[in-house]
């Protein structure tokens, strides 16, 4: 399911369908609904026809209700006179991270600059399953592209599960646990399923983490049956034979370690895989970054090197038929949201694409790789009016991607001349909830808090991770508690503990001005532990100790201090979690309990 620009009572295809057979859309030169918008003159790029074409496009309702180079406006349409410019699908891409860390950095910046881009369609790798209905409900209230929110499984201490617990990224290394992983992400209504199934750290570390062709499989199949596709993160040549064995639909980064094999490719054909390269994120100098200092060195030639071979692979890959889709990795460092998916036709370009079928890989091959071709991706009679306005004929010259005019996401100008963008865009978060006393007391069993919401695990990334256990105990007179323990991993400064969103996703926050502090009740190895409240502008934390013995300890708010990169003062009013944990000598060993935890 996707996140629209604006809820509407949009037909679907087969109503549209029964509509126009029983006359009730108006025929052309009859008075028009005031919903009816037509843009007339544009040179039409409808990703279906071999070349593009003088015509017109009629929208109704957010679709497309007529479209051809005889179509004349309904009387009382709306015009939008596209003289001298390109008309064509809205741009769709496969594979982003709407991360924290990315650029922009917050959900309603990061909407903008994809409407600004013309990219109406993206996949979100980023995000916990947990928080994909708050942020669809967030959404809803944005001018933003749609959005496709993709559940991710990895092995243990594979890529995706370096930096993440099992809340955000599921570990699996059988296909038993394959199997379980995808049955139980089915609940969270995911749009796809991103499987990491590569441990081959691009040369730098040797691959001990790569997922199993049997595992894979499993989970291809489990995925299949629920209807979603799996896109897979594969870097090596090797591992792209392994992917199309098991049936992966799309592999979502460029295959970089040599030059493709004609097995492998044959492989990939035969199993009908999408080839989305991400050269956006590979290239090794991005645009605006300044060239290496010293570009014979060693990781500045194995960046061109391998970058070389990822040009090569998607030429190889498209002379051989296997259909190449638009993917970016945008939110990654340097691979800014929006502007890299128009930089992304231009490396597929620079690889050896034309222009035009480098236009097909961003809007109807993607659409297409995600299974809504019927519903996007070219623009055809009773489809989506996800549309593009370019001043300029990218078809002949692809940077004229750059110069978008006007932005139409579900019938309605999202962006340019004439848009109305919504006023949430302006607001960095959804608007926040008062916060209630208690945020935990233990006593559900089933790994919610008491405000309903995923406890998370939270202890340190990279490969040599801590290892942590964090259950709910009984404290031996029927009360429950959190009990956490973990071994610290070989590393400077480990840690472990555990948080407790706020809001479902820690996506919406909520506003503890009302109270003065944080209590709980805690015992444990001594200490220190370190108390953290995570907010919209970021963490903020406090020490404490505690005793083999229960303790109730009280931290009131003035005694917390920003943690880490941020600024602006204490406010209390957009807090997102709360933790406790903390940080023990390598090899060594933590624990703790904790109960009731309130705002005071």
């Amino acid at each position: 399911m996707t996140a629209h620009f604006r809820p509407f009572q949009a037909l679907s295809r087969r109503a549209l369908v029964a509509s126009l057979a029983a006359g009730a859309l108006l025929p052309l030169g009859a008075q028009a609904a005031p919903s009816t918008l037509a843009i007339v003159n544009a040179q039409i790029f409808d990703g279906v026809s071999a070349a593009p074409y003088k015509g017109a496009l009629v929208i109704q309702d957010g679709r497309i209700a007529e479209i051809g180079p005889n179509v004349r406006p309904p009387k009382g349409a709306q015009v939008i006179d596209a003289k001298g410019e390109a008309l064509l699908p809205g741009f769709f891409d496969v594979h982003t991270h709407w991360t924290p860390a990315g650029a922009p950095a917050i959900t309603p910046k990061i909407a903008d600059a994809y409407v600004a881009a013309g990219v109406t369609t993206v996949n979100d790798f980023h995000q916990q399953p947990e928080s994909f209905a708050p942020r669809r409900e967030w959404l809803s209230t944005l001018t933003a592209p749609h959005v496709n929110f993709i559940a991710r499984i990895s092995t243990p201490g594979g890529h995706g599960a370096d930096w993440a617990d099992e809340a955000t990224t599921r570990w699996v290394d059988t296909p038993e646990g394959a199997r379980a992983a995808v049955e139980g992400l089915a609940p969270y209504r995911p749009d796809a399923i991103k499987a990491f199934t590569d441990g081959w750290r691009y040369g730098s570390a040797p691959d001990n983490t790569s997922m199993d062709g049997w595992t894979l499989k499993a989970l291809t199949e489990a995925a299949h049956k629920q209807n979603l596709k799996v896109l897979s993160h594969t870097v090596t040549t090797d591992r792209g034979a392994v992917a199309a064995d098991a049936g992966v639909d799309i592999i979502a980064h460029s295959l970089q370690d040599r030059p493709i094999d004609a097995e492998t490719v044959a492989k990939l054909k035969a199993n009908g895989t999408f080839y989305a390269p991400t050269l956006a994120v590979y290239e090794p100098v991005k645009p605006g970054q300044k060239p290496p200092a010293d570009p014979d060195s060693p990781r500045a030639k194995q960046s061109a090197r391998k970058f070389g071979y990822a040009l090569a692979n998607v030429k190889t890959l498209k002379d051989a038929g296997v259909p190449i889709a638009l993917g970016t990795d945008a939110g990654m460092p340097g691979t800014v949201h929006g502007a890299s998916t128009l930089r992304e036709m231009e490396l597929l370009v620079q690889a050896g694409l034309t222009p035009a079928e480098a236009l097909i890989a961003g809007t109807a091959t993607s659409a297409r790789a995600m299974n809504l071709l019927a519903d996007r991706g070219t623009l055809e009679k009773g489809k989506r009016a996800d549309l593009v306005l370019i001043a300029g004929t990218p078809w002949t010259r692809i940077e004229d991607v750059r110069k978008v005019d006007r932005v139409f996401i579900d019938g309605q100008v999202a962006f340019g001349q004439g848009a109305v963008r919504s006023p949430a865009n302006d607001k960095p978060t959804l608007p926040a909830r008062k916060a209630t006393a208690l945020i935990d007391d233990f006593q559900r069993a089933d790994g919610r808090t008491s405000l309903d919401t995923l406890r998370l695990n939270d202890f340190d990334g990279g490969r040599d991770r801590s290892m942590e256990v964090a259950q709910v105990i009984d404290k031996g007179d029927g009360d429950l508690v959190l009990s956490v323990a973990a071994k610290m991993a070989i590393k400077a400064e480990p840690d472990a503990g555990v948080l407790l969103p706020l809001s479902r996703g820690s996506v919406r926050p909520v506003d503890a001005s009302a109270f003065k502090g944080v209590s709980f009740e805690i015992r444990g190895d001594g200490g220190p532990y370190v108390v953290t409240i995570n907010t919209v502008s970021g963490p903020w934390t406090a020490k404490v100790t505690g005793q083999p013995t229960w303790t109730k300890v009280t931290v009131p708010f003035s005694a917390f201090a920003r943690a880490g990169k941020g600024d602006g003062a204490w406010t209390g009013a957009d807090l997102l979690e709360v933790g406790v944990g903390g940080s023990r000598p390598a090899g060594r060993k933590l624990w703790f309990e904790l109960d009731d935890v309130t705002f005071n």
